[in-house]
């Protein structure tokens, strides 16, 4: 992965385990394929830790594929959104969101801001935010109204039980 498709990335910073990436080079852009989407897209930086994250999550803390989804569409008063990803339970109620950004973004109140926004449309538990070198999950209570940073990220049995 070094090299010239992500001069820009310091792999030796990624808090996440690298994992095999399905990279194809078509007319000279680079693409991946999403599990999820069983498809090909433009590897960009965002889209990078996306799948990264989105391995790590079904290979190493039990999170079934068949109950993830990239890019869910959501309608916000009047616009129209898309959230990175959606891990729901097997009602198919969203337990948690994620949002991706790349490496050289900051983790900051708009980002954190912008995933709250997702949520008022999905109502998941769970919210998490990744640039691929720092994580943050986040627990909501909706009896009172109060998020709560979680240590550790969780595995999926985690976030089924609670």
């Amino acid at each position: 992965m070094k090299g010239s498709k992500f001069p820009n990335i310091d792999f030796s910073k990624l808090i996440i385990p690298p994992v095999n990436l399905k990279i194809v080079r078509r007319n000279g852009v680079f693409r991946v394929f999403d599990p999820l989407r069983k498809e090909y897209f433009c590897l960009t930086e965002e889209e990078f830790i996306r799948q990264i994250f989105v391995a790590w999550m079904i290979d190493n803390l039990g999170y079934p594929a068949s109950l993830m989804a990239n890019e869910i569409g959501i309608r916000l008063n009047d616009t129209f959104k898309r959230c990175d990803t959606v891990v729901f339970n097997s009602d198919g109620q969203p337990l948690m969101i994620i949002e991706f950004k790349a490496p050289k973004i900051n983790l900051n109140q708009e980002v954190f801001n912008q995933i709250v926004r997702y949520n008022m449309a999905l109502k998941a538990k769970y919210l998490v935010v990744s640039n691929g070198y720092k994580n943050y999950c986040c627990k909501v209570d909706y009896d009172s109204n109060k998020i709560q940073f979680v240590e550790e990220f969780p595995s999926f049995r985690d976030i089924k039980e609670d």
